[in-house]
């Protein structure tokens, strides 16, 4: 499966017509504003974004290469389910590498750090009385992004994106549940608070209890919308 491209501004001058498409649909597909199951007709995007069906062939390609569409002979072309069994290998990648890390993130942030950190709490804190969850999720991605950076390996974020699209279209059904965004604050505000008190093994226990807060979700997300997951990558709906 090929790796998604760092992003790039939709507003850059030079960017091609496929990649302007490509960039635009993955972002409504990992936002979930493309559902899952979704019919994609190439015609449409053409007109939509005044350009040849060749370009929008290419992106769709590449999409379909990521997991993200699904072209089935005969049938037609769709946004793609998401895949437990993806869900649970980019869980355990994002375990085993922010673990790595946040040990050494509570040892080296300093107050600018915990600053930088508790002004993205913040940011949390306005997004969840707006319930803006689009808006909380960009500050999500955020945080763990300065995690990252404060420990000194600002290049582990990229990969665990990486690993874990289909991972972000599924926490996007997660954040209206009653009481997750409130709950994800605190668990990030309980790591700040030990990265604070440059206790590594606290920050390390913190961490843990957020990342292990993210599966159970799952069958509570399944149960309500069943028809958006599927077994295995490319595999039917689970019953």
């Amino acid at each position: 499966m090929n790796t998604p491209t760092p992003p790039q501004s939709l507003a850059d001058p030079c960017i091609t017509a496929a990649r302007r498409v490509y960039l635009c649909l993955r972002q409504r597909i990992v936002g979930m504003t493309m559902l899952p199951g979704e019919r994609v007709v190439e015609r449409d995007i053409a007109e939509e974004f005044g350009t040849s069906r060749t370009p929008v062939h290419e992106a769709v390609q590449r999409l379909a290469d990521e997991g993200l569409i699904e072209v089935i002979p005969r049938s037609g072309t769709f946004v793609a389910r998401i895949p437990l069994d993806a869900l649970e290998e980019a869980n355990l990648v994002r375990h085993a590498l922010e673990t790595a890390i946040i040990e050494k993130a509570a040892l080296r942030a300093g107050a600018e750090g915990v600053a930088r950190l508790r002004a993205t709490l913040a940011e949390q804190e306005t997004a969840i009385a707006a319930n803006d969850l689009h808006g909380f999720h960009r500050t999500d991605e955020g945080f763990h992004a300065l995690l990252a950076e404060l420990s000194g390996y600002p290049g582990v974020w990229p990969i665990i994106q990486q690993a874990k699209t289909q991972m972000d279209r599924y926490r996007q059904l997660t954040l209206p549940l009653e009481g997750r965004m409130a709950g994800v604050l605190e668990e990030h505000r309980a790591v700040v608070d030990a990265i604070e008190a440059q206790d590594p093994a606290r920050a390390r226990a913190a961490l843990l209890d957020h990342l292990d807060h993210v599966m159970p979700v799952l069958e509570v997300t399944r149960k309500l919308r069943p028809e958006f997951f599927t077994a295995h990558l490319n595999g039917r709906p689970p019953r």
